[in-house]
């Protein structure tokens, strides 16, 4: 089982990105957001879930169940 933020790292990696790079993308002015969700330290919002869920072509409920992983998606 995956929490939300190892599965945003593992697609932010798996994909070569920075988390300086991922936050550009998403539209964020610094990526430290990003990493406190990656640690677990903060919620995503809702919003942000939607973003990451597209720019990863993922679902939200891949992202979001802790039950289903992101392994198989590119």
């Amino acid at each position: 089982m995956q929490k939300f933020g190892e599965k945003l790292r593992k697609l932010r990696n798996k994909h070569g990105m920075t988390l300086k790079e991922l936050a550009v993308k998403l539209g964020l002015n610094a990526h430290g957001y990003i990493s406190e969700i990656e640690s677990g330290k903060k919620k995503p919002t809702v919003e942000f879930v939607v973003n990451v869920a597209r720019l990863f072509h993922v679902s939200t409920d891949q992202l979001l169940k802790d039950e289903l992983d992101v392994e198989g998606d590119s």
